[in-house]
């Protein structure tokens, strides 16, 4: 992974996006030592999946990023991403919600995928009576090569999140983050676009 084609790659995603979308560069598969590439690329926001690893890079680079939780989020591990992280997009537990003290997006499964974590769109409004400070909504949509098969999914959470008079969208991965934007993300989660191999 190199910090220049990093640079370049990070600098298009924010051009295409504009300023009002955030790009989270998702680390899942970034080691502790390559952290140090994404700063000198100028990531500012990094978005981790587990508890322990978001605890060992923040323990490195904690001033270096801004830093959200993008994974599923156990209650038990709540102490961890409330120390580090400045927002969840993955909150899906009346249990989580009751130990967190920073801003969360609800995640929701539209799909219905046994597979997939998140609540129904009928369980969110629960969610915004559980005390957690709620901003939006997070999505994965069904896994496909096709970009424009995510947009309905994409419309339905813009739509469930006006209802709710939510105003954060996390929707879009570095497969379809551009029809992500066009249907209203304020946040869009990128790795692989971001450091591939040309």
């Amino acid at each position: 992974m190199r910090a220049e084609l990093v640079r370049e790659r990070y600098a298009r995603i924010r051009e295409e996006v504009g300023p009002g979308v955030t790009v989270v560069a998702a680390t899942k598969y970034v080691s502790v030592e390559d952290m140090a590439v994404l700063a000198d690329a100028g990531v500012e926001v990094v978005g981790e999946n587990r508890a322990q690893d978001l605890e060992a890079k923040h323990a490195v680079y904690g001033s270096a990023f801004r830093w959200h939780f993008i994974g599923h989020l156990q209650s038990r591990k709540a102490k961890v991403v409330n120390r580090c992280c400045e927002l969840v997009h993955s909150l899906d537990s009346a249990s989580a919600a009751r130990r967190l003290e920073i801003p969360a997006l609800v995640e929701v499964n539209l799909s219905g995928e046994a597979t997939k974590s998140g609540v129904s769109p009928e369980e969110v409004p629960r969610f915004l009576e559980l005390g957690a400070d709620v901003r939006g909504l997070m999505t994965m949509p069904p896994l496909t090569d096709d970009p424009e098969a995510s947009r309905p999914y994409f419309r339905r959470l813009r739509e469930l999140a006006a209802s709710l008079g939510l105003a954060e969208l996390s929707m879009g991965t570095s497969q379809d983050y551009r029809v992500a934007v066009e249907e209203g993300a304020t946040y869009v989660r990128v790795g692989s676009t971001l450091w591939r191999p040309s």
